[in-house]
């Protein structure tokens, strides 16, 4: 099997639901997907003969198949570093799910590593990537909406309500010791920080656990209720968070962020208030962005034909023609490859922001220790 029309040829470590995302964004870019790994053995081959690729026995195995340029880590948090970390030295570009590992030191590793090596290494932040955001982000570069006097919002889901949901993701020893937080807050914080270009330096969490135990088998996120019977183990990590924090510039910020919020599925939601103007958006309402004023409020619909420039160039389709989660990982997976190829995207998301999500979700897991304000 040769490279595909891009020359590029990429492996996917992890055969999941978001491993399923990065193969389709893979192959709209252009690239050749190569070879799987998966969670064993007979999983990677029966993968790989539906997916039409090479199943690989190991990392190793994977790592040593020189049609592979880059290597997209999709497996359970707990195997982040020593994935990316290997592929890196490997000389392997990588796009490797957040987070960049269980711990903050991980974090700094792989991220030094990255600095160290002529590859690029990029974290799916991808909510950059949906059009209306581009557009919110533009106009505070153009000063429209003054200077900022609250940052405020959530991220809810409600997947983890029923007693009987469980994921890998409850079990700190394979997704860390923060889940709803390092899950999606991490998420909610680096869209916010990147859109009104404020940097969050202390903040002031508590979490809670809504349900005290689950069951012990795990499953793949997003299953729903799990069909296990029997022993059930003690949760050990967060349901929701709610913290305050305050930016370099000394602007006031809160977030909600749960995973048990009864029918909100992925309802990432900020509010950017500032002396001249607000700005709303909605990820379950993704084609569109509110803008208040004193004089009056707007609803702004994404358009190709108008708009700042990143908005039109990330509007893949017409007017009305609704874009979502999908297409933003499809863009930045390609600019992720437009990196390698020597361009300079705007906004993509680097083992850099990476590190910088690692250090929040470390000073989240301090401050609701100690009870008191936490520096990042």
């Amino acid at each position: 099997m040769s490279p595909g029309p891009s020359g590029r040829g990429v492996a996917v470590l992890g055969a999941g639901m978001i491993g399923e995302v990065h193969r389709r964004a893979a192959l709209l870019a252009g690239a050749d997907v190569v070879g799987v790994l998966a969670s064993s053995p007979a999983r990677s081959s029966e993968v790989a003969e539906r997916w039409g690729v090479t199943a690989y026995r190991d990392l190793d195995d994977a790592l040593a198949d020189d049609r592979v340029d880059v290597v997209h880590v999709c497996t359970p948090n707990a195997t982040h570093a020593p994935f990316a970390e290997a592929a890196l030295r490997a000389g392997k570009h990588v796009v490797c799910e957040k987070p960049l590992g269980i711990s903050l030191a991980e974090a700094e590793r792989m991220a030094a590593a990255a600095r160290e090596s002529d590859r690029v290494a990029t974290v799916p932040f991808v909510y950059r990537y949906h059009p209306v955001v581009r557009e919110v982000r533009a106009r505070r570069l153009a000063g429209e909406f003054g200077t900022w006097h609250l940052l405020h919002g959530s991220y809810l889901q409600d997947w983890m309500l029923s007693p009987d949901a469980s994921s890998w993701r409850v079990d700190p020893e394979l997704g860390g010791e923060s889940r709803a937080f390092a899950d999606i807050g991490s998420h909610w914080c680096d869209l916010v920080q990147w859109v009104s270009g404020e940097t969050f330096t202390d903040l002031l969490a508590e979490l809670s656990i809504a349900v005290p135990t689950r069951p012990a088998a795990s499953g793949p996120t997003f299953a729903g209720p799990s069909e296990a019977s029997g022993e059930r183990v003690e949760v050990r990590t967060e349901d929701s968070a709610a913290l305050l924090l305050r930016t370099a510039s000394g602007v006031l910020a809160s977030a909600t962020i749960s995973q048990v919020a009864a029918g909100r599925k992925n309802r990432l939601w900020f509010e950017l208030d500032g002396s001249l103007g607000s700005a709303v958006f909605d990820q379950e309402e993704p084609e569109r962005i509110w803008l208040g004023g004193v004089d009056g409020n707007r609803v702004l619909v994404r358009d190709p034909e108008h708009g700042s420039p990143e908005q039109r160039r990330l509007s893949t389709l017409p007017a009305g023609h609704a874009q979502g989660y999908a297409q933003c990982f499809e863009a930045f997976v390609a600019d992720t490859y437009a990196a390698i190829d020597g361009d300079s995207p705007e906004g993509l998301p680097t083992f850099e922001d990476g590190l910088r999500s690692a250090r929040l979700v470390d000073a989240v897991l301090r401050s609701a220790r100690n009870g008191s304000w936490t520096k990042v």
